[in-house]
């Protein structure tokens, strides 16, 4: 049994809370991730209403998510040498006035260019709050209550971005796209608020000794993460590899990306200390949270899109049907807090991703006759699964991590997910157009249009059209009429594809899961919570 589990070290919260409840500590940081992963969210529902706005196409509109995303990524990694080198208080607090200057910004912006240059800052600044607000939280807290911590943090990560498209439609339908980015004015001012009022830096970040900035590392990071960005965002658009430019893109991706690993594994005093995936379980959690982030990010953007593209449904409806997903992991946040010290995270996680495939493989049974409501309960249910996905696997994978190891795991921890996300919402909507196209020919290869059931059909909708158009045009009318339902059908296996082979995913994810070792809670020193 000894070979399967492993022991949390010893707690060490009190030099981080300095007296302060670690409740008001977590809602502090909770308030920052909350508004970074809600700005993630709400601008996708407003894009089409900005590429308007600004005079620009919808593919140029696209960049105002690409480019946030870029700037996003690159920051991950470099938030453990910033915190070290300006005092991890100081260097959140400035994080989140950057991000909210940056949100009035985008808000007032007047072209598509201030836009972008405004977009980039706010990642840069985004990129930061979540793996600073996730070290802190988990050095507040003892080992034992680390699972109930995570419960709330992850209040923010999950629930917000299924808030977002909801709240984001709304904004934008009763009064602007730019209200999408004012909102987080207010919150990132009462974040600051607290931020500075509760949070004290521990003495191993007040008294680190930081060695010179890596920028080989920070240069081939830069490099790696902006070409998968824009071969992710442009690849299905030219073709993947049919582009030669897409080809030298995925060459420097692939050249910077084996030089980071190799500069990051082999030298010392690096950006990101690879060498902490030599512990098992975070290096097991890493590749969880991957794949949770492949899952999770296509389904909150497959699924809108079938409301939408499917059944004509407004962006501030189909936010309102998908809503029940925020639901169900607000139920689930409570019973995994008081879960997660009690069992074992495995069972957790086992639970957590047999529910989020089972409900996934159930809206692979989609049809174009759904109400808004056939599908209320699976989408409850994927969000009270999601919870159990979540806290466990950040409880196990840095279950066994000593406090002054986890600034650098978060960064490297929560990139992983942010690039699955990226990753898997590119390759879902890769499948939707490919897989259309497929189900299309099969259709038209099983139905010709020399056959008796094509020209039965034809010859009813020309005999109900032809009061609209007359008996000489309701032909043409009629066989569009069938095109279009050609295409609607198509489009919905292709939607039936996607969500089953997401479910496939969330199976296989069972397995990794009992590769981690049970994470054993140390006991408290005396006088710590």
């Amino acid at each position: 049994m000894a070979s399967s589990e492993a022991t949390a070290p010893p707690d060490q919260s009190a030099q981080v809370t300095h007296g302060v409840n670690p409740w008001l500590i977590a809602a502090a940081v909770m308030l920052a991730t909350f508004m970074e992963v809600l700005d993630t969210a709400i601008a996708s529902v407003a894009l089409p209403y900005i590429a308007g706005s600004l005079s620009a196409s919808t593919d140029e509109a696209t960049w105002v998510l690409t480019s946030y995303l870029v700037a996003n990524a690159i920051v991950l990694p470099a938030s453990n040498w910033c915190s070290l080198r300006f005092g991890r208080k100081r260097f959140l607090m400035s994080c989140v006035a950057i991000f909210t200057v940056a949100s009035f910004a985008c808000g007032a912006a007047p072209t598509l260019a201030f836009m972008l240059i405004a977009r980039v800052i706010q990642g840069a600044g985004g990129g930061a709050l979540q793996p600073l607000s996730q070290a802190i939280l988990l050095e507040s807290f003892p080992p034992a209550k680390r699972g109930a911590a995570m419960a709330v943090f992850a209040f923010g990560v999950v629930v917000a971005p299924v808030l977002g498209p909801t709240l984001g439609g709304w904004l934008t339908d009763t009064y602007s796209w730019r209200y999408a980015f004012y909102i987080n004015i207010p919150i990132g001012i009462l974040a600051l608020y607290m931020i500075n009022r509760f949070i004290i830096d521990p003495p191993y970040i007040s008294k680190a000794k930081v060695a010179a900035f890596d920028r080989y590392g920070f240069a081939a990071l830069v490099i790696w993460t902006g070409c998968l960005q824009v071969v992710l965002d442009k690849g299905q658009e030219d073709d993947w590899f049919g582009a030669i430019w897409l080809r030298w893109a995925v060459g420097a991706l692939v050249v910077s990306f084996v030089f980071f690993v190799w500069h990051s594994w082999r030298n010392k005093n690096t950006l990101v200390d690879l060498k902490v995936l030599k512990d098992r379980n975070f290096a097991i959690g890493c590749a969880l949270i991957f794949m949770f982030g492949v899952g999770i990010y296509s389904t909150v953007t497959v699924l809108p899109l079938f409301y939408q593209e499917l059944l004509g449904y407004t962006a501030f409806t189909a936010g309102l049907v998908v809503a029940p997903r925020g639901l169900g992991a607000i139920c689930g946040m409570p019973v995994i807090g008081y879960l997660s010290n009690k069992v074992d995270p495995r069972f957790l996680l086992t639970f957590g991703f047999l529910t989020f495939g089972m409900t996934t493989l159930y809206f692979g049974n989609i049809t174009l006759d759904v109400s808004p409501t056939t599908l209320l309960l699976p989408i409850l249910l994927t969000g009270f699964g999601l919870s159990f996905v979540f806290v466990p696997i950040s409880t196990a994978a840095y279950g066994t991590l000593d406090n002054k190891q986890i600034g650098n795991a978060s960064g490297l921890f929560n990139l992983m997910r942010n690039i699955g996300g990226s990753i898997g919402i590119s390759v879902a909507q890769t499948l939707l157009t490919r897989r259309a196209a497929a189900h299309q020919n099969d259709i038209t290869g099983s139905v010709p249009r020399t056959g008796q059931q094509f020209q039965n059909a034809v010859g009813q909708l020309q005999h109900s059209l032809s009061g609209y158009f007359g008996p000489s045009n309701s032909l043409a009318a009629a066989q569009a009429r069938l095109y279009q339902e050609l295409g609607r059908q198509a489009t919905n296996w292709a939607f039936v594809d996607v969500f089953r082979w997401l479910s496939l995913l969330c199976f296989f994810c069972v397995g990794i899961v009992w590769l981690l070792k049970k994470v054993k809670p140390g006991k408290a020193p005396a006088g710590a919570h």
